[in-house]
C-alpha cells in the first residue's frame, strides 16, 4: 500500500501529489519555488488570485497539464505553521482523501516534507496521513445491490521524504493500524442486531486470539451459572440468543503483573426490556455494543504492536430482549462479587453486565480497570455528541486515560463521583445496590454503580452513548459508527505507566 521514496522528481508519475502549503508573506521556498519555475510562475499567480489557498482547511487541486509527471496536484491550505498541530493535520489530510475517493482515483503520493514544522516532523506527518487515509476511506456499504460500474479504491501511495526510511515506513505502519482498528470497531458497530449477536462476537474475538496468539477464554450460560454470574444472566433471561462472557489476554511481560483490564458492554441489541425504549429511541439499538467493538478494536492494535504490557479483555455479551421470561422491574438478583442488586430499571442493563464483567476481570488479575460502554442518555445531555464523559476512584490512571485521550483526538471529559451519589446508588430497602435510582445525573449513577464493582482497584469508567456513532459525514469518517476510544485505549496501553513505576 505505501511505498517509501528518498526524493521526488518531477518526472515521477502519480495520479496527484499532495502537497502543503503554508501562509506565508515571502513567495514560494524550496522543492515549492522549484516546480513554480516548471510552471513558469503560473503557481504564484493561482496563489494570488486564490484559486490555490494556504488557507487553513483549504484543498485545492489543479492539473498540471503534464508539465509534470503528476496528472494533479492536491495543495493543502495549513494556515500558519504555528499554529498547525498533529490533529488538524491528520483532519486535513482526512479532507484531501475524501476528495480522492470521490474522484475515484486509484493512486496518490505526498511530499512529506512540504508539511513539517518545527513542532511536527517527517514522521508526524507520515503517522497522521496514513491514519487519516484508513479512517477518512472508510465505508460500511451496507446490503444494498451493487451497481455494474466497478468499484476504485486508493490502492497505492507513494510518500517522498529526506526522512530516514525505516522510522518513516515505521510511522506509516502505525498510522495505517491505528486506523484500520478504529475501521474495525466501526464495521462491528455498524452491523445489523441480526448479524451481530453475542456468538458473533466470540467468534470474532476467536479470529482476533488466532490472528496474534491471544489466549481465549469464552464462557457459556452453564460456565455463568456456575459462577453465579447473576446480573448478566438476568439481562440474558428474555433472550433466545446465549449470553457470553469473552476474555482475550495478551501478556506483554514475562510475569503476570501490572495488569490493564479492558472491559466493553456488549449489548448487541437494547429494547429496554420491560422499561422499554420509545419508538424513537429504540432504533439504532444494535450500537450498544460500542463499547465492546472498542475493546475488541484496541486488541487488534495491541495485536499488531505488541506492547510491553499485560492486557486482559472482557466482554460481556448478549441482547436485552423482552419474553415471559424476561427479567422485571423490582426483581432483585445477585452478581457474581455477591452483591445483590434491585432492578428499579430493565433498561439499564448496561451496567447489571459489567458489573459481573469488571468482577471477573479482578478475577484474572486485573490490576487496573477501564470499562467502556454506551451507557446512558444522561452524558449526550451533559457532554453532547462529541465529547465522551469518564469516572474514576483514582486520580493517576485517569490522568493517563485523559493523555491517550488527547494524543488520539478523542474528546473526554471527567464527571465526578461523590458520596451522596454512592449513597443513592446504595440505597435500596431490599438489596444491597439499586441500579437505577434517580433520573438526575443519571451518567453518574450508571458511573457510580459500576464503582461499586471496582472497589478498590484503580478503576475508570467511559461513557461513550454520545460518542460512539455520528448522524453526518466527516473528514475523518461517515456517518454511523466512528469506533470512539479504540485508539484512546491502545494509547493508554502503550504509554502505561504502572503506580511507584
Amino acid at each position: 500500500m505505501f511505498t517509501y521514496k528518498n526524493e521526488w522528481n518531477f518526472t515521477n508519475h502519480h495520479e496527484s501529489i499532495i502537497i502543503g502549503l503554508f501562509e506565508k508573506s515571502s513567495k514560494l521556498e524550496g522543492q515549492l519555488a522549484e516546480l513554480d519555475k516548471v510552471f513558469e510562475g503560473e503557481l504564484t499567480n493561482l496563489i494570488k488570485e486564490n484559486d490555490i489557498s494556504a488557507k487553513k482547511k483549504k484543498v485545492s487541486a489543479i492539473h498540471t497539464f503534464g508539465k509534470i509527471g503528476s496528472k494533479r496536484i492536491i495543495f493543502i491550505g495549513l494556515g500558519k505553521e504555528k499554529d498547525l498541530n498533529f490533529h488538524e493535520l491528520k483532519d486535513l489530510f482526512g479532507a484531501a482523501f475524501k476528495k480522492i475517493k470521490k474522484e475515484k482515483w486509484i493512486e496518490t503520493s505526498l511530499l512529506a516534507d512540504s508539511f513539517t514544522t518545527s513542532k511536527l516532523d517527517a514522521l508526524d506527518v507520515s503517522h497522521a496521513f496514513s491514519e487519516a487515509f484508513s479512517l477518512a476511506t472508510y465505508e460500511f456499504t451496507g446490503y444494498k445491490q451493487k451497481s455494474n460500474e466497478p468499484d476504485k479504491n486508493i490502492e497505492e501511495i507513494t510518500v517522498y521524504s529526506y526522512a530516514d526510511q525505516i522510522d518513516i515506513e515505521a510511522a506509516l505502519h502505525v498510522g495505517y493500524v491505528y486506523g484500520k482498528a478504529t475501521n474495525s470497531a466501526r464495521d462491528l458497530v455498524n452491523l445489523p442486531g441480526n448479524m451481530l449477536q453475542a456468538s458473533d462476537l466470540a467468534d470474532y474475538a476467536q479470529e482476533l486470539a488466532l490472528k496474534y496468539s491471544f489466549e481465549i477464554e469464552i464462557l457459556e450460560k452453564e460456565d455463568m451459572l456456575k459462577l453465579g454470574m447473576g446480573a448478566l444472566l438476568a439481562v440474558n433471561q428474555g433472550s433466545v440468543e446465549p449470553p457470553k462472557m469473552i476474555v482475550l489476554k495478551y501478556q506483554g511481560k514475562e510475569v503476570w503483573q501490572d495488569v490493564i483490564g479492558l472491559v466493553g458492554k456488549g449489548i448487541t441489541f437494547d429494547t429496554g426490556g420491560y422499561s422499554i425504549k420509545p419508538k424513537t429511541g429504540i432504533v439504532g439499538m444494535k450500537t450498544d455494543m460500542g463499547g465492546a467493538a472498542a475493546v475488541l478494536g484496541a486488541m487488534e492494535i495491541i495485536g499488531e504492536l505488541k506492547p510491553e504490557q499485560n492486557v486482559v479483555a472482557v466482554i460481556p455479551s448478549t441482547d436485552n430482549m423482552i419474553s415471559g421470561a424476561a427479567f422485571k422491574p423490582d426483581d432483585v438478583i445477585t452478581s457474581m462479587s455477591g452483591k445483590t442488586i434491585e432492578v428499579l430499571n430493565t433498561d439499564a442493563e448496561g451496567r447489571l453486565v459489567l458489573a459481573d464483567a469488571i468482577t471477573y476481570a479482578k478475577h484474572h488479575g486485573a490490576d487496573y480497570l477501564v470499562d467502556v460502554a454506551t451507557l446512558t442518555g444522561g452524558v449526550i445531555v451533559a457532554l453532547g455528541m462529541e465529547t465522551t464523559g469518564g469516572m474514576t476512584n483514582d486520580e493517576a490512571l485517569f490522568e493517563q486515560v485523559l493523555e491517550a485521550s488527547y494524543e488520539a483526538g478523542e474528546q473526554l471529559w471527567r464527571l465526578p463521583i461523590f458520596d451522596c451519589h454512592k449513597a443513592k446508588v446504595r440505597s435500596s430497602a431490599v438489596a444491597d445496590l439499586n441500579n437505577s435510582p434517580t433520573r438526575d445525573g443519571h451518567a453518574i449513577m450508571g458511573g457510580a454503580f459500576i464503582g461499586e464493582f471496582a472497589e478498590n482497584t484503580p478503576w475508570v469508567h467511559l461513557d461513550i452513548a454520545g460518542t460512539s456513532t455520528t448522524n453526518s459525514s466527516y473528514n475523518l469518517g461517515a456517518a454511523g459508527a466512528t469506533g470512539a476510544m479504540t485508539r484512546t485505549l491502545a494509547l493508554l496501553v502503550e504509554r502505561f505507566e504502572a503506580k511507584g513505576k
